[in-house]
């Protein structure tokens, strides 16, 4: 502490001149309001006991925090997935997550653990990999490799992210079908059984990176890209309900046979439990229903740089039905007996799940009525992508309007704790409205705005600065490092860069 203290006594100068730069930049936007400060407001986290680095200046996190210690340690992946700040704005760190992920957590058969050791050291593998952290983890290194340009660093990790994807393969979808089948632990702390839209667009998202990493090193990819099309055609018809993806809840035919008796973070079968299990299946599933989370895989491997993982216009059916059916305006009369705290009574907020169509299983998964923040950012950026910026806009706004300073923290958005990881989505909708990405390997600024001409903060590798679009072209001044930009792709047309 006395080191800290002396450093930034010796350094307060020019420490407070690069806060004031940073700071002059970021908010030298046109971008909504509400956007703005949903972006600002959770980079917070960043400054909270949620995050520390050890000695070697590598990155490890809790999810949240509580009043006197640390809340569900471990730099969880199912939950960091969502988190889109550190990639950008301390890409160093975020690449450190990777290592962690693919070595010290990583066995040689390819299991990971979702939860990190501290000190950061190789760890047991005694319990499920989580689908969605696992894959999404993939998805990451490609996106770290188009951030950082390193060739090298990805080379030294593909073999890793290699054995990681073959496990997740061998695991979760034996029989080759393209989509995971065999019981899923994920982010709702349970296991899914049977394929459902939101890990199986986990697993094509990491096929879909894996081909494109493989293309670049020259390595052999085609069975990668037979899962794919297969995945692809399965998610698209038999996971899709013309409306949204849901999921087929599956127990006969699987490796895993009896769900009663399966390792579990849910705990054992009651006696009402297995009467369920009998009559609907395994119990915490959604089955039917309409998941906030349904295509997240999708979202993510766009914040990635991964285009083309489903068909456009059913992702863009599902998000529409997201914001019809989950976004409440009051919930006054909606019952959750979970962690109510979240959003309650006349407040609004993006629900977890919902069933539209019937079909509830009297044990959905123990979260589906509550309202957590890092899922509305989500849900709220792909809303964008897909040009529907009045609805996403809708669902931050809701969001925000919870955390007003009179009920609640505007800068503590909390779930498992307080400063909660996952909140940083918020970051994504920046890309959501502009389209904005940087790839360090082609050396191209792509820019795919939602809301016509803007100017907005824009963060890299080696540095940061503002990006605007003017009359439909491009421009970049930059406050502060460099930048080796070859050219412009605007919405698809290669522009000169102003």
């Amino acid at each position: 502490m006395n080191e800290v203290a002396t450093y930034w006594a010796k350094n307060y100068d020019e420490l407070y001149k690069k806060s004031a730069l940073f700071n002059a930049a970021f908010y030298h936007s046109t971008l909504p309001a509400e956007v703005i400060e949903a972006m600002a407001a959770n980079l917070t986290i960043l400054k909270s006991p949620t995050v520390m680095r050890q000695q070697d200046g590598r990155f490890w996190s809790f999810e949240g925090c509580s009043d006197n210690d640390g809340c569900c340690h471990g730099s969880c992946t199912h939950v960091w997935n969502y988190a889109q700040a550190v990639a950008h704005l301390f890409p160093s760190l975020e690449r450190s997550l990777r290592h962690t992920e693919f070595c010290e957590s990583q066995s040689a058969e390819g299991h990971q653990t979702f939860r990190a050791n501290l000190p950061i050291s190789p760890t047991k593998h005694d319990f499920h990999a989580a689908a969605d952290g696992q894959l999404g983890g993939i998805m990451k290194v490609y996106r770290e490799w188009r951030i950082s340009g390193d060739n090298d660093w990805l080379t030294k990790i593909y073999p890793a992210a290699k054995r990681s994807l073959d496990f997740c393969i061998q695991a979760w979808d034996p029989r080759r079908r393209g989509q995971l089948e065999e019981p899923h632990h994920n982010t709702y702390d349970i296991e899914f059984w049977g394929p459902d839209g939101m890990c199986t667009s986990f697993y094509l998202g990491a096929l879909k990176a894996m081909i494109e990493m493989s293309k670049f090193l020259n390595k052999e990819f085609a069975d990668y890209q037979e899962l794919l099309e297969k995945g692809r055609k399965r998610l698209e018809n038999d996971l899709f309900n013309g409306e949204f993806f849901i999921q087929k809840v599956q127990v006969e035919g699987l490796n895993v046979s009896n769900p009663a008796e399966a390792l579990s973070v849910g705990g054992k079968y009651s006696d009402e439990a297995k009467e369920l299990l009998e009559k609907e299946g395994p119990k915490y599933q959604y089955g039917s229903g309409c998941l906030s989370d349904g295509i997240l895989g999708v979202w993510i491997g766009a914040m990635c740089g991964l285009q083309d993982i489903a068909d456009t216009a059913k992702v863009t059916a599902h998000l529409a039905s997201v914001h019809k059916y989950n976004l409440k305006k009051d919930l006054s009369d909606h019952s959750n007996s979970q962690r109510p705290s979240y959003a309650l009574g006349k407040e609004g907020g993006l629900l977890l799940c919902t069933w539209p169509r019937g079909g509830k299983p009297s044990l959905p998964f123990v979260y589906s009525d509550e309202v957590w923040t890092g899922i509305e950012y989500q849900a709220a950026s792909h809303l964008m992508l897909a040009g529907k910026v009045k609805e996403g806009l809708e669902i931050v706004r809701t969001c925000r309007d919870r955390y007003n300073g009179r009920s609640r923290n505007p800068f503590n958005e909390y779930e498992c704790g307080h400063w909660y990881a996952r909140a940083l989505a918020s970051y994504g909708l920046m890309q959501g409205l502009t389209g904005v990405r940087f790839d360090a390997v082609e050396k191209v600024l792509y820019i795919d705005s939602k809301i016509g001409d803007f100017t907005s903060f824009f963060a890299w590798e080696n540095g940061f600065g503002n990006v605007s679009l003017k009359n439909g072209q491009p421009q970049l001044k930059i406050a502060q490092g460099s930048i080796d930009v070859k050219k412009a792709v605007v919405s698809g047309k290669e522009k000169p860069l102003l």
